[in-house]
């Protein structure tokens, strides 16, 4: 039995029949992440003694009888959340030293769950690219083909997750950034309703546009992690206060009833062909299992990108001016002068791409520019929010690609950000409407490469959302297919 190939709930069996211990889980997770971790680079800090030490702690807790739902699963961070004295670098020299004195909200109910923080993983500097590439310490490679891109900006956390370094994670997703490397790594992951997790003690990329969901190896993990990160926090004023249902408990419902629109406008010129045929056989086995498919049009799509490229620098602009080298971050201990030191500070303490944005959303929202771009974009994110709204009328899902190609060579895009920002062209537009998104592996290309099929629904619908992908995910027969390494 490989213990670093179990799901979260056939580990969480083997733990309660006693079969094995939390202590013998994580050292089999250890022991694949010594062997597997120089091919994958997901880790930036490893917490081996921390995991050890808690997974002693669940086998206590599980003896006593007070084994909550995720008691003794290892478990790896997206590197954006603040976890009380484990670094949070979130990929930048900016934060390299940081040690946060508190937990995140998600972190601290992993946590009261049992859960196993084995440590932090690879992500683009504050979460700023499509592939991982932006991180200052490390690029994560994918587990299906070493030298190719993991995707991101939850590229660690995807490439753990497919390479057996832990049996699950947690991500955040602006613009695609769960699902876009959950497809490339055939694994599965979730975008949430906007305020259904709560963001407290996650670093602020574009406040309107993030969120933390999970990363998981089958759809059941993934309503499991659901069922533990999602409600009501009062720390998070955007967070929604309504009951959480149990992902759970209607997986196994069939799709009878439920109607899923195909948006023309998802299957465009760019597309590669194979995603495009992977997608296609993907519908019928959804249709097979008893939806009925129609053909529907989100007619603003053609503007996400533009918007989104408007709107998320904007608000990091805002969010990365406290980054100064006064009040947080890196500081240049040689600058003569006060305005010399922020200028120093902030020019080396930031990557490429991150003063890219700054330099786009501060502009954008200077004066005498601000109603003919930040204002004009947010008059269209409108329109786009309208246009769901009008499709889930008269659907409950919508189906596309996630990404219009599979992953690509590390390197190959690296001198053409719009190539970058392209790759996110058909995930923008969820984080813009604030509704939920899920990656579901469905194929592979000729060359071996993952392909993930995407779903999205209406606000606060994940119920149907993890219905659907449970459904796919039995019909599409890639569950057990592992990544040689």
């Amino acid at each position: 039995m490989e213990l670093h190939a179990l799901t979260l709930l056939q580990a969480r069996k083997l733990l309660e029949q006693g079969d094995i211990t939390a202590l013998q889980l994580t050292e089999a997770l250890l022991e694949r992440i010594d062997a597997v971790e120089d091919r994958v680079k997901a880790y930036l800090h490893l917490d081996r003694d921390g995991a050890l030490a808690r997974a002693a702690e669940a086998d206590s807790e599980r003896r006593e009888g007070r084994a909550g739902a995720l008691c003794g699963l290892p478990l790896s961070i997206k590197d954006v959340l603040c976890t009380e004295g484990l670094p949070t670098t979130c990929g930048s020299r900016m934060l390299e030293n940081f040690i946060p004195p508190y937990d995140a909200t998600v972190i601290r109910r992993l946590k009261e769950e049992g859960a196993v923080l084995l440590g932090k993983v690879a992500m683009d500097e504050f979460a700023m690219g499509s592939t991982s590439e932006n991180c200052a310490f490390k690029v994560p490679e994918n587990p299906w083909k070493p030298g190719y891109v993991a995707g991101g900006s939850s590229g660690g956390s995807a490439a753990s997750v497919a390479a057996g370094e832990c049996l699950a994670s947690l991500g955040s997703d602006t613009g695609g950034s769960i699902r876009q490397p959950a497809s490339l790594c055939s694994v599965v992951g979730m975008k949430p309703t906007y305020g259904r997790v709560s963001r407290f003690g996650l670093v602020a990329f574009a406040s309107s546009l993030d969120q933390v969901g999970p990363l998981a190896r089958d759809v059941a993990d993934c309503a499991l992690l659901m069922n533990v990160i999602s409600g009501y926090d009062p720390r998070d004023s955007t967070s929604v206060n309504r009951p959480v249902p149990d992902y759970t408990a209607s997986l196994k419902d069939g799709l009878g009833g439920i109607r899923i629109g195909v948006p023309v406008e998802y299957f465009g010129a760019g597309l590669d062909p194979e995603v495009e045929k992977t997608v296609r056989a993907g519908i019928d086995m959804l249709r097979e299992a008893g939806a009925e498919i129609v053909e529907v049009s989100l007619p603003h799509t053609q503007y996400c990108v533009a918007v989104y490229y408007l709107i998320a620098p904007a608000e990091a602009s805002s969010n990365l001016a406290r980054f100064d080298g006064v009040r947080y971050g890196y500081r240049n201990m040689e600058a003569d002068s006060l305005i010399d030191m922020y200028c120093r500070s902030r020019s080396e303490g930031f990557g490429d791409e991150v003063k890219r944005r700054i330099l786009i959303g501060t502009y954008a929202l200077s004066a005498g520019y601000y109603d003919a771009y930040y204002k004009k974009a947010s008059q269209v994110r409108t329109l786009i929010m309208e246009d769901y709204q009008k499709v889930f009328s008269s659907c409950d899902l919508v189906v596309s690609p996630v990404t219009p190609t599979p992953a690509w060579k590390i390197g190959y895009k690296s001198d053409d950000p719009l190539a970058h920002y392209l790759s996110d062209i058909l995930t923008i537009s969820a984080n813009l409407a604030g509704v939920p998104g899920i990656s579901v592996p469905a194929g592979f290309s000729s060359d071996g490469l993952p392909i993930g099929i995407q779903m999205q629904a209406a606000h606060f619908n994940e119920e149907v959302l993890l219905r659907a992908a449970w459904n796919l995910e039995q019909r599409a027969g890639v569950r057990e297919k592992k990544p040689q390494l």
